[in-house]
């Protein structure tokens, strides 16, 4: 049964060259759209279900372009805000020397109370956001807190992803060097917001930092009210707590292209198969399977959509 999807949460245009090759040495370049958001919901669309994508993007050039990317590739940008006073966010990949972003003062860092009551979650069986939103400011925090009440209001039940990123938290446009102190402004936000989800996803090495939380195990007793924790720890694989069961599934051996967006990648594999209601394993599976695709690619998601994609409206 066609079940929906909806992912709120920043996306912007992503610059990366076209070969794994450092910037100051490429050629060409692709222009993308890149969030964690809706990168979930490319990969929950291209996987057979509805998916639905809120957030703000700036009345530019880039803020169409990434509509109308989202909308070749199955997601339902209709709902989307645009703001003629605020841009569209930008990040650059750059192979071997990490990411660069310019998202400051972005649309989507305007998103606020109004906006969360305005989402509608008619027709709507997953919501999807991450800790990322919580991170790009102060009135997003209090919309992403909103949005999630709201849902449980709806009845309808909130995935949660970590994705701790310790520069946004800290005012930086790039990752700050390791210290004591890296996790201090976004532990407690970020473990409030788990606490509150029905499911969360979450990377071993993150809730480490955030939690000081070393084995899967740990996290589970850290969220033991949480209906389905899913702890995934990079090439070894990942842990899925359900109720009283665990399952543990390995991860795929490939050869590591670009890492950004595999984790939105096993977000939106394993949702897409909670939604069809395939097995916990089967459903770890699916997430590590778009996730090995994903890092054999530079970009963040996979050009598999459904034939057709979803009409953009144009802003």
């Amino acid at each position: 049964m066609l079940k929906t999807l909806l992912a709120i949460g920043e996306t912007m245009a992503m610059v990366a060259p076209v070969v794994a090759e450092p910037v100051a040495d490429a050629d060409a370049f692709l222009l993308d759209a890149g969030g964690a958001e809706s990168n979930v919901a490319v990969h929950v669309a291209a996987l057979g279900h509805r998916a639905v994508w809120f957030s703000r993007l700036g009345a530019d050039a880039l803020g169409r372009r990434i509509a109308r990317q989202l909308a070749e590739r199955g997601v339902d940008v209709s709902r989307v805000a645009y703001d003629s006073a605020r841009p569209t966010g930008l990040y650059v990949k750059d192979p071997g020397n990490g990411v660069l972003y310019f998202r400051r003062g972005s649309a989507a860092s305007a998103l606020d109370l109004r906006d969360a009551d305005a989402v509608s979650f008619d027709g709507i069986d997953l919501l999807h956001v991450s800790g990322i939103t919580a991170a790009i400011s102060t009135s997003a925090r209090a919309f992403l807190a909103r949005v999630i009440a709201r849902a449980r209001e709806h009845g309808v039940p909130v995935s949660f992803d970590v994705n701790h990123r310790a520069a946004l938290w800290h005012g930086l446009d790039t990752q700050p060097s390791t210290a004591p102190d890296e996790a201090a402004p976004a532990a407690a936000v970020l473990l409030e917001l788990a606490r509150g989800a029905d499911i969360v996803l979450v990377g071993r090495d993150e809730a480490e930092t955030l939690w000081g939380t070393p084995t899967a195990a740990d996290v589970r007793s850290l969220l033991p009210g949480v209906a389905e924790l899913v702890v995934k720890d990079g090439d070894v694989g990942a842990t899925a707590y359900v109720g009283a069961d665990e399952v543990f599934e390995p991860a795929l051996v490939v050869e590591v292209v670009e890492a950004v967006g595999a984790g939105d990648a096993f977000a939106g594999g394993y949702l897409a198969g909670l939604l069809s209601g395939d097995s916990v394993a089967d459903r770890l599976r699916a997430g590590h399977e778009r996730a090995a695709r994903t890092l054999q690619t530079t970009t963040d998601s996979l050009d598999d959509a459904p034939a057709g994609g979803i009409p953009n409206p144009t802003p």
